[in-house]
């Protein structure tokens, strides 16, 4: 099997369906999705579509991370992609093409654009993953396919339970020399407001980012954060996320990577 798309749910209501939907809609059909619940009583897991490519896994677990680890060891795809409940397949071609990516030159993690719903924006991913991109803003899970022998040796840590997701690519790079290609399409209609985007757990974010950075850049770490300052990120990281500003700054953002 090619592809395991895999689904973590809890009370997630229409939105599981949603996003399992625009998977079952893909006109290639070398998949599976996956959807771990941590035992939902909301109704959302019997509105599932009855498909023999869809697996339903129910069990208790202690976080998103935590989930995504115990449908890894019941994947058997080659590659994995994760969604969260209101993330879409951005049409129906993702993984045909992707497939055709891989086929054309093999890499470990292959990744896309992210389309954000909310802003109606396009965020475009870097067309290689460097030292200073892996400090500033790797590309999310969302668009990311995984090798399975990413998670072979380990999972997402728990102990980073906002971003676990970030140290895991990190740890690929880093430790397992993951090779990666730029996929040249977007592979996520993307919800919004993320379980790290919250304003509840944006300060411990931070605080992962900077324990995470350190770990894998050592003193690099230090100079990109001073780069990040000098080039006013946090003035950009406002005007990316207001709805009257996103398109706009993501638009020059994808031109000024077309000039690399």
């Amino acid at each position: 099997m090619r592809f395991s798309v895999i689904v973590v749910s809890l009370n997630a209501g229409e939105e599981l369906r949603k996003t399992v939907e625009s998977v079952l809609c893909q006109s290639y059909k070398d998949y599976e999705i996956l959807v771990k619940d941590g035992g939902s009583s909301d109704g959302s897991v019997e509105q599932l579509p009855k498909d023999e490519r869809l697996r339903l896994v129910v069990r208790k677990d202690r976080s998103i991370y935590d989930a995504m680890n115990q449908a890894v060891r019941r994947a058997r795809g080659d590659y994995f992609l994760f969604l969260n409940c209101g993330d879409y397949l951005y049409d129906s071609s993702v993984l045909a093409r992707t497939a055709a990516a891989l086929e054309r030159k093999a890499a470990d993690i292959v990744y896309g654009d992210l389309y954000r719903r909310a802003l109606d924006s396009t965020d475009t991913a870097p067309a290689a993953i460097t030292d200073f991109v892996c400090y500033r803003n790797v590309p999310c899970h969302q668009v990311c396919f995984y090798a399975r022998h990413l998670f072979g040796l380990r999972g997402y840590r728990l102990r980073f339970p906002v971003r676990a997701d970030y140290e895991h690519f990190l740890y690929c790079i880093y430790r397992e020399g993951a090779k990666c290609e730029k996929l040249p399409f977007t592979v996520c209609s993307y919800q919004g407001g993320g379980f790290s985007e919250t304003e509840e757990h944006r300060a411990a974010a931070r605080k992962e980012h900077a324990l995470i950075t350190r770990h894998y850049l050592g003193r690099k770490a230090v100079l990109y954060s001073l780069i990040m300052l000098l080039t006013l990120q946090p003035l950009r990281e406002k005007l990316a996320e207001d709805p009257k500003f996103s398109a706009a700054y993501h638009g020059l953002k994808k031109k000024l990577y077309a000039l690399r």
